[in-house]
């Protein structure tokens, strides 16, 4: 019986229901220790790239290069894999889980998602809170 068995088995109707697999923007954006795994195709990253600079560490590592560059990805630190539409980021997630990794999430809302963070206001909370740390 092989890890990802035992990963597959694990999501039941209660680990769906739960949750416990995607994380919101808004969440992934206030906790500390965190990297935002962006797994977009490079024209993508081109075309909509996202810096979200002191807010959040981003690290751009496409879903065909996850495998080559895996020890780019902290063990240490929470995970949030985020792609457009959340196909690869579910694939990416069931990999991770199935190398080790235990604090990995899917980031929800896409593109929308990403948006609504820079809004000034919430910008402005989060800037707010890290001064106050």
């Amino acid at each position: 019986m092989s890890n990802m068995d035992n990963i597959l088995r694990a999501m039941t109707f209660e680990f769906f229901g739960s949750g416990k697999y995607k994380i919101d923007m808004d969440e992934l954006f206030t906790m500390e220790n965190t990297i935002f795994l962006d797994v977009r195709s490079i024209p993508e990253v081109e075309s909509v790239h996202l810096k979200l600079g002191h807010h959040i560490d981003v690290l751009h590592i496409s879903v065909s290069e996850i495998p080559d560059r895996i020890n780019e990805i902290p063990r240490d630190k929470t995970i949030g894999i985020f792609c457009s539409t959340g196909a690869r980021s579910a694939i990416v997630y069931a990999y991770l889980r199935f190398k080790g990794y235990e604090n990995v999430r899917i980031a929800l809302g896409g593109y929308e998602a990403i948006t609504n963070l820079l809004l000034p206001g919430k910008l402005l909370k989060h800037i707010e809170m890290k001064q106050r740390s």
